[in-house]
């Protein structure tokens, strides 16, 4: 299956055209009469999905709804529909993250481009963060002085140089950086300075 498109919009015969073309295409659609019932229902975040959002419907409005999902950690892709496009909402729409913006009424091929897009920008965002919730897991089965260890190593510290900040040997720190590697699952320190970037260990 290629996704699932939330679609948010007032006008309930778009919503029944619209659905009809994206099963069509063979996406699982879910819709919505207003931007508060999918905040209700919160799309679920672990299989990729994309949400097609009217920018202006009653109650809270499309760009409200944007800043609402921002705000709550959301990371399925935007991709409004505007029957009236003026430019500061489509600007503030895309710097807030939007994957496009399309004005009604759309083509086929275009709404399948975008929503296509959306849902592959969703799978690549799902993967890098469940590579990031690894590497978090196997940072929090480090001791204290692993930890210690491990931040003075990726900033290019010698063992000799730790030992003597942290006040133990050179012998005690060596086995503590070979630990740090097996419990990171690396196996060169070109690998443990990237997982640190990834982890901010280094910010």
């Amino acid at each position: 299956m290629p996704g699932r498109v939330h679609v948010v919009d007032d006008d309930a015969s778009f919503r029944t055209a619209i659905e009809r073309r994206l099963t069509l295409a063979g996406y699982e659609v879910a819709t919505y009469p207003s931007a508060q019932q999918l905040l209700d229902s919160r799309p679920d975040e672990s299989e990729p999905s994309c949400i097609l959002l009217d920018v202006r419907i009653p109650g809270l409005s499309g760009p409200e709804l944007q800043g609402r999902l921002n705000a709550l950690g959301s990371t399925v892709p935007i991709v409004f529909l505007t029957g009236y496009a003026d430019t500061p909402t489509t600007v503030r729409a895309i710097k807030a993250g939007a994957e496009d913006f399309l004005t009604k009424p759309v083509e086929s091929e275009a709404l399948l481009g975008a929503i296509e897009r959306a849902i592959a920008r969703h799978a690549v965002t799902r993967s890098e963060q469940r590579r990031l919730d690894e590497m978090l897991a196997l940072l929090a089965a480090l001791t204290g002085r692993e930890r210690q260890v491990f931040g003075l190593v990726v900033r290019g510290k010698l063992n000799k140089q730790i030992a003597h900040e942290l006040g133990t040997t050179e012998r005690t720190v060596k086995a503590h950086r070979h630990q740090v590697m097996e419990k990171m699952k690396v196996r060169s320190l070109a690998e443990l300075v990237r997982m640190a970037e990834q982890l901010g260990v280094l910010s």
